[in-house]
């Protein structure tokens, strides 16, 4: 309860004395001008380190490690279609997004990085304290260390608060999962140039600006927990949306299903559906063309695969070339909520990914890119999609578009929403769905293989909205 305190008192706190909020953009703008980005798509053959086996067509990096793209066959009775193929993002090993908390005059900082990625719309963006592959931090690229590495491998110095495997992408991803962890220390560590010191209220602040608290931040912040604030009593009983979401974290609230009924529910859906997933040569995939500069579907939707050279100045190393997936269309991600008996819940969906590690996750009400099913039968449009999109302005309480992983996805955005249903919505749903409140899905969130990455960045703005 101790660690809950600690978190809320950060994120109830509007400043720091290391960078006033009225400051950050400023920092941020100079670290983006004192270093050098260039990222150049280019085509296949000049990737250096890269290139397609000509046994399969699986496109793989030259030491064995880092990712490769394959194919992937998918069957499953819990999607639109049953059965389909498409290329995949095959990256066996675990990560580490990682995120130091400090201590100052009573407060919990959180260390962030100005970080760059290649396929960040944007380049830069704030990201935690490391976010690293294995390969990476193994050096494996024979770059320079990862800063702070020390605090987050055994033997580690630090107390560790977070520690969870956590899921991403997996319409993109194999069973693809990283350590989400959060690390508190005591001692005084260098403040690096591309770092900073911020609050977690700096931080909820920060992710209402389109492209620039990356996915990497979102999903660790997902997984800090929060007790309802002592300091708004009026709040806390007000008839208003701010009213319902703090007594939707105050685990006292009383909600429509209980933690195991939740479970009950999520365990039901997996025993009843499933999914088959098998690797298959790249070259083989049905309905997908090859060009020396891209990968794409035939009726050029869902994503395309195409090469990238990359000069950064303040990376562990300053070139390299890699391969990149790159969305066609900018998704949409909303949860519906609604008071129930004075309590807000959010509207959760069971859902399937072609890279899904145990046939469902926890997603967010609607999950889907539009531009997708712009030629569907209406029957086949996601569920509940069009009643976010009609959604008045008044209802939306939180409108943001945020990245996706720019180390692996090329100006890959999501607009997310948190939309107010109407007196109107009925609290009985479909079989796939579940209401919950937010103390029971962030309490599920510091566990690993319950909500998918989609879902935790919207948990993520979500907190920012008590």
């Amino acid at each position: 309860m101790d660690v809950l305190r600690r978190f809320t008192e950060s994120a109830s706190t509007q400043d720091s004395k290391f960078l006033p909020t009225h400051q950050f953009q400023d920092w941020f703008a100079e670290r983006a001008r004192v270093n050098s980005y260039r990222v150049t798509p280019v085509p296949f053959d000049q990737l250096d380190g890269w290139s397609f086996d000509p046994a399969t067509g699986n496109l793989g990096h030259r030491s064995g490690r880092f990712y490769s793209v394959e194919g992937l066959e998918v069957a499953t009775d819990h999607r639109e279609v049953p059965s389909w193929q498409q290329p995949i993002i095959v990256q066996p090993e675990i990560g580490i997004l990682g995120l130091l908390v400090k201590e100052f005059d009573g407060v919990l900082h959180c260390l962030m990085q100005a970080k760059m990625e290649p396929g960040n719309v944007n380049l830069l963006q704030l990201s935690p304290t490391i976010q690293a592959t294995r390969s990476n931090y193994t050096r494996v690229h024979r770059g320079n260390p990862i800063p702070y590495l020390e605090h987050f491998v055994e033997p580690r110095r630090g107390r560790v608060l977070i520690d969870a495997l956590q899921s991403e992408q997996g319409a993109w991803f194999l069973h693809k999962r990283n350590r989400n962890m959060v690390v508190e220390i005591t001692e005084d560590v260098p403040v690096l140039e591309d770092f900073c010191w911020l609050t977690l209220s700096q931080l909820h602040d920060l992710l209402h600006i389109d492209n620039l608290v990356n996915m990497d931040s979102r999903t660790v912040l997902s997984g800090i927990p929060f007790a309802a604030p002592v300091d708004r009593p009026s709040v806390l009983g007000e008839d208003s949306f701010r009213g319902t979401l703090l007594r939707s974290l105050n685990e006292e609230q009383g909600a429509l299903h209980d933690s195991v009924e939740i479970l009950s529910w999520f365990t039901e859906l997996k025993s009843r559906h499933s999914i088959g997933q098998r690797r298959i040569p790249l070259s083989e995939l049905t309905d997908w063309h090859q060009t020396p500069d891209r990968i794409f579907h035939r009726d050029n939707k869902y994503f395309t695969v195409l090469g990238v050279q990359v000069e950064a100045s303040n990376r562990e190393v300053s070139q390299w070339s890699q391969p990149l997936l790159a969305p066609c269309g900018k998704g949409v991600l909303a949860f519906l909520t609604k008071e129930i008996d004075g309590v807000l819940h959010l509207l959760v969906q069971a859902r399937t990914e072609a890279g899904t590690l145990d046939v469902i996750e926890m997603a967010p009400t609607v999950h889907c890119t539009p531009d997708n099913f712009a030629d569907a039968d209406p029957a086949r449009r996601p569920r509940f999609l069009d009643y976010v999109l009609s959604a008045p302005p008044s209802r939306i309480h939180s409108d943001v578009v945020h990245s996706e992983e720019g180390g692996r996805f090329y100006c890959a955005e999501n607009r997310y929403l948190v939309v107010e249903a109407g007196d109107d919505f009925d609290v009985d749903v479909p079989d796939d769905f579940i209401w919950m409140t937010l103390r029971q899905a962030t309490d599920l969130v510091r566990y690993g293989n319950y909500f998918n990455v989609e879902a935790r960045s919207l948990l993520a703005c979500l907190h920012t909205l008590w």
